[in-house]
């Protein structure tokens, strides 16, 4: 009998110190083989998962048990708002009798079932209004997948990507729209991702230059998503878009292509670009054959190196997270600037042209700050006129 406005004034009521209101909420009422009513809130999430925590009251008959209910209900579930009540949880005991406790278990079950049951209901009923809410709710969903075995499964029918043209895709809808252009020689699925569609947009706009699409995966939660659907799916593999020059993103086993450069003249152009590295970023020069109208150089993060450090950064491991602050520079050995070093004898032309093309490389991965950054505003000034 209750309509959307008591549901939202009761939030209001239980939470008078937040201002947004409830995405959509979840009403339990269960008599067998237990008993248990709630309200359960889906709140707009925040990057700080922590600040989510702890705003499920738990109660039996009435009698407030604990508002932390971390352990007795699934961790994703803790991201959720609301009241439960239930006769069959037990008062003043230790919180390790709980989480052994069938009924408790029981209940954790049905919640997420319940759960499951309602977020399916919203895509089937209106995908459309589904999808405004997905920014809003994703961290969950992606969360409830990676820790919990059932809600995975579940949720496989309606947990969405986005992609950088505001597109939403289950992900068999996805494959089948990229299988064509991203199969890779081994037939396997490469999925190319931005973790910042502003910062790295040079090198999206190059992947959709060659028919590639790419998918927003810019969430605390994301980089263990990946893992997840990696191990899931044998036959798919994630790559950031600025992972490898354009070309090379996805191994196709096409024709390899010739440098116009010969060994000698390539360790020279090498040694130029080495000397002109800033000290404070590690950087391996690497010069090699790409297209001639490529970019003549690009700083590239290796896909393994720079997902261990996001993850150990998520997870702790701090003698592991320097490990994605390592870049390589690609030098295009055929393309015109880079081939025209060579060719000049005019040493402080060179060393000018080196600088401004690494100082590019590093304005493109947002390195380029402070002294340098002023320094490259200057010498660009000066090229100008």
């Amino acid at each position: 009998d209750l309509k959307d406005e008591d549901y939202k004034s009761f939030y209001r009521e239980l939470y008078p110190y937040t201002f947004d209101e409830p995405l959509f909420n979840i009403h339990i009422n269960v008599d067998y083989p237990f008993n248990l009513t709630g309200i359960l809130y889906f709140p707009k999430l925040k990057k700080n998962l922590e600040v989510q925590r702890n705003k499920i009251q738990l109660y039996s008959n009435q009698v407030f048990v604990t508002d932390n209910v971390e352990n007795i209900v699934p961790d994703f579930l803790t991201l959720l708002h609301g009241v439960i009540d239930s006769p069959d949880i037990p008062l003043n005991v230790s919180r390790s009798y709980l989480q052994g406790d069938p009924n408790v278990k029981k209940i954790s079950s049905h919640i997420t079932k319940k759960v499951a049951d309602k977020l399916e209901e919203l895509y089937k009923n209106s995908r459309e209004d589904f999808e405004k809410k997905w920014d809003d709710i994703r961290v969950f969903i992606r969360y409830g997948m990676i820790s919990t075995e059932s809600f995975a499964e579940r949720a496989e029918k309606f947990a969405l990507l986005k992609d950088t043209e505001n597109k939403y895709f289950t992900l068999d809808e996805y494959k089948e729209k990229i299988k064509e252009a991203q199969t890779d020689k081994d037939d396997k699925l490469v999925i190319l991702y931005t973790t910042d569609k502003e910062e790295q947009h040079t090198y999206i706009s190059a992947a959709q230059t060659k028919g590639y699409s790419v998918l927003e995966l810019d969430s605390v939660i994301d980089i263990h998503f990946i893992d997840f659907l990696e191990r899931k799916n044998e036959k798919i593999s994630f790559k950031r878009v600025d992972a490898e020059l354009t070309d090379k993103l996805i191994d196709k086993n096409v024709e390899t292509i010739v440098s116009k450069l010969n060994e000698d003249e390539s360790k020279k152009v090498e040694e130029l670009f080495k000397g002109a590295l800033p000290a404070d970023v590690q950087v391996f020069v690497k010069v090699e054959a790409a297209a001639e109208d490529s970019t003549p150089v690009s700083m590239m993060q290796p896909e393994f190196m720079r997902r261990m450090s996001d993850m150990s950064q998520l997870g702790g491991m701090d003698y592991m997270s320097g490990m994605g602050r390592s870049y390589t520079l690609l030098v295009n050995s055929n393309h015109p600037v880079v081939t025209g070093l060579v060719d000049s004898s005019d040493e402080e032309k060179n060393k000018n042209v080196v600088s401004q093309l690494i100082d590019l490389a590093l304005l493109s991965q947002g390195l380029l700050k402070g002294e340098k950054l002023s320094r490259f505003i200057n010498r660009s000034i000066d090229i100008i006129k």
